[in-house]
C-alpha cells in the first residue's frame, strides 16, 4: 500500500477511534495508531480541514484539546456507516470502471464484484437475486497473462522474471526483478521493482512487459529501496529535460504527493530538498512563484535567475500601482 493510501486509511479510522476513546492523550493515541506524535499532529491538522459540504463553521470535523488530551466534539458523520448519495455512487462507479481498464492497478474480477455491489446498493440495477448474481458474474475485462502474473507477484511478495520491451532501445531483454509496488503515473501503470541486473530500482511499464513468470523465491528488494517510496528516475532519464532542485517548506509538503518529485534530503523543521523534472522554464517558474515563500528554487541557476526576475517584475508592478 502506498504512503498516501496508508495515511488515508488511518485518517478514516482516526475519528471513530478518538470518539471511542475520549480525552485520550497524544502519547496514547500515537502509540495505538502506530505513528509519531508529530505525525499525529499533522493528521489532526488535516482532519480539521475535512467535513461536510459548505466547509464552514459547524461543517468541519472539530476537536477539543485540553491538558495534552484529545476529544472529538464534531465528527461530521465520519464515525457513522457510509451512506452514498446517488451522485457519489455514480462518481465511484465511474472511477472503478476507469480503473478496471488500466492493466495491473486492480484485480478486474474484484473490481467488477465491487461495481455490482455498489450498483445494487444504489438501486441502479434490479434488486432481485437473479439480476444481482448476474451482475457479480459479469465477465471481467480481459487481462494479459503478464499483467496478472505481475500483480500476483506483488501481492504474494514473490520474485519475478520478465521479458521487457525498451522503447528507447527498441529491444527485448529478460530480467529478474524483486517487485516493490505498482504505481500509476499519468495514464499508465508501472511495476516498481529492484532490478538485479542493474542493482537499482527501475519502473517497468505494464504494456511493455511482454511476458512475466512468478518465481519460487521471495521478493527481496533492499530495505532502503522500499522505504524510499515510488522512484521517479524514469522521468529524469531524458537528458533533454532539466531537473529543478527545490527547497520545500512543511506547509507545501502536499506537493510531494501531487507532482512527480523525488526527495533528496530531509532537513530540520520539516523542510526537504526535492528534485522535479520539467520541460519548460516558463511553466516551472510560474509553478514555483505560485507557492510564494513555501517553495524556493536552488538550481539550476538559469531557473533561479528566471524566478528572481519574475518575482522582481511582479513587485515592481505592485509598486507602480501603489504610486
Amino acid at each position: 500500500m502506498s504512503p498516501v493510501s496508508t495515511r488515508l486509511v488511518r485518517l478514516l479510522n482516526m475519528v471513530p477511534y478518538l470518539k471511542a476513546n475520549p480525552q485520550i492523550t497524544y502519547e496514547e493515541a500515537a502509540a495505538d495508531l502506530g505513528v509519531t506524535r508529530k505525525q499525529l499532529q499533522q493528521d489532526l491538522d488535516q482532519l480539521w480541514m475535512c467535513g461536510l459540504p459548505g466547509y464552514g463553521p459547524g461543517d468541519l470535523i472539530d476537536f477539543e484539546f485540553s491538558d495534552d488530551t484529545i476529544n472529538v466534539t464534531f465528527t461530521a458523520g465520519v464515525d457513522a456507516p457510509l451512506r452514498l448519495t446517488s451522485p457519489e455512487a455514480t462518481g465511484l462507479l465511474v472511477a472503478l470502471r476507469a480503473l478496471v481498464d488500466i492493466p495491473g492497478v486492480v484485480d478486474p474480477a474484484a473490481a467488477r464484484s465491487a461495481i455490482a455491489k455498489i450498483e445494487s446498493a444504489a438501486g441502479t440495477i434490479a434488486h432481485d437475486q437473479t439480476h444481482a448474481a448476474a451482475a457479480v458474474e459479469e465477465q471481467a475485462p480481459i487481462e494479459s497473462e503478464a499483467a496478472a502474473a505481475v500483480r500476483t507477484a506483488v501481492r504474494g511478495g514473490r520474485a519475478l522474471s520478465i521479458e521487457y520491451y525498451s522503447a528507447s532501445r527498441d529491444m527485448l531483454s529478460t530480467r529478474i526483478v524483486d517487485p516493490i509496488r505498482v504505481v500509476l503515473v499519468g495514464d499508465h501503470s508501472y511495476l516498481e521493482a529492484w532490478s538485479r541486473e542493474a542493482e537499482s530500482v527501475r519502473l517497468f511499464r505494464f504494456d511493455r512487459i511482454v511476458e512475466a513468470g512468478v518465481l519460487d523465491e521471495p521478493s527481496a528488494p533492499p530495505a532502503p529501496a522500499v522505504q524510499a517510496g515510488p522512484d521517479t528516475s524514469l522521468f529524469d532519464a531524458d537528458p533533454a529535460l532539466p531537473a529543478a532542485t527545490l527547497l520545500v517548506a512543511p506547509t507545501a509538503s502536499w506537493m510531494l504527493e501531487y507532482y512527480p518529485m523525488r526527495v533528496r534530503e530531509e532537513l530540520p523543521a520539516g523542510y526537504c530538498e526535492a528534485a522535479m523534472t520539467y520541460a519548460s522554464d516558463e511553466w516551472m517558474s510560474r509553478l514555483v512563484l505560485g507557492f510564494g515563500p513555501d517553495v524556493r528554487v536552488l538550481g539550476p541557476e538559469s531557473l533561479v535567475a528566471r524566478v528572481r526576475e519574475a518575482a522582481t517584475a511582479a513587485l515592481a508592478a505592485y509598486a507602480d500601482l501603489d504610486g
